[in-house]
């Protein structure tokens, strides 16, 4: 069973702990991390969610988990990303380049990119990916508008493509 860290509105860790699965107490949040994994085409590599998962059959951005407990959140998010696609990603010391909050949560979102990569090369985690492509911003929002792709806002998703390569939001 997976042991996640309770933080408080702050975003700082507290001294409570729940399991995964287990409801979120009011007051508290959890963890969790998005990466997003770019080529230098500018694609972005997404994964079709294992049909048993929630979201099931549906395509989703690179890689996303739970932050567990003692873990920050560069850690897990290279922990995920070998485990649910069998990639080294080096983020130690990165901080992620936006936080998102959610009902019981924060998402820390990574955008990372890479030189091509062979997609034969990636070892899968069945359990948690059934396949993965590289698609272009229109490819991916199309997508997204014909249910194929989970529904994020449409906004969120062009953001994720417009930061790719910037190094704050002053247009640095």
């Amino acid at each position: 069973m997976e042991i996640l860290d309770l933080y408080d509105k702050d975003k700082k860790i507290t001294n409570l702990q729940i399991s995964r699965g287990v409801k979120v107490p009011k007051g508290y949040y959890r963890l969790v991390v998005h990466i997003c994994i770019f080529n230098n085409k500018g694609e972005m590599l997404i994964q079709k969610r294992a049909s048993y998962k929630k979201w099931g059959d549906k395509w989703d951005i690179s890689v996303g988990g739970c932050v567990s407990a003692g873990e920050t959140s560069d850690v897990a998010a290279m922990r995920e990303v070998k485990e649910e696609i069998g990639l080294d990603i080096d983020l130690k010391d990165k901080r992620c380049n936006f936080t998102f909050t959610f009902e019981d949560g924060f998402d820390d979102i990574y955008l990372v990119n890479v030189d091509d990569i062979d997609l034969s090369t990636l070892k899968l985690q069945q359990t948690e990916v059934s396949e993965v492509k590289w698609m272009t911003e229109e490819e991916i929002l199309k997508m997204n508008e014909t249910g194929e792709f989970i529904p994020y806002q449409e906004s969120y998703l062009k953001l994720l493509f417009e930061f790719r390569n910037a190094v704050d939001m002053y247009g640095e």
